[in-house]
């Protein structure tokens, strides 16, 4: 059960990431949680363990690392986009 939480909780932490920058994640709904738990990996090795925990994700900083997580993955798929034409 605490599998299906934490892919649950990744995929809205992708979600929010993907408001809070304004751009969506390519995959849908897979790649929300794949964004969520990358997001939170790297916002959990830059930012640390601060703020309230839900499904060992420290929420903050997984919002956080999610978001620049978005914005990397769209302007490297943005430059390959140009390249192509």
């Amino acid at each position: 059960m605490s599998f299906i939480w934490a892919l649950i909780i990744g995929g809205i932490i992708g979600w929010l990431a993907g408001l809070i920058v304004g751009r969506d994640i390519p995959g849908g709904i897979i790649g929300n949680i794949i964004a969520g738990f990358v997001g939170a990996w790297l916002g959990r090795a830059v930012l640390g363990d601060w703020g309230p925990e839900v499904a060992d994700f420290a929420i903050i900083p997984a919002i956080i690392g999610s978001a620049v997580l978005v914005l990397l993955v769209s302007f490297i798929l943005k430059a390959f986009r140009r390249t192509d034409r």
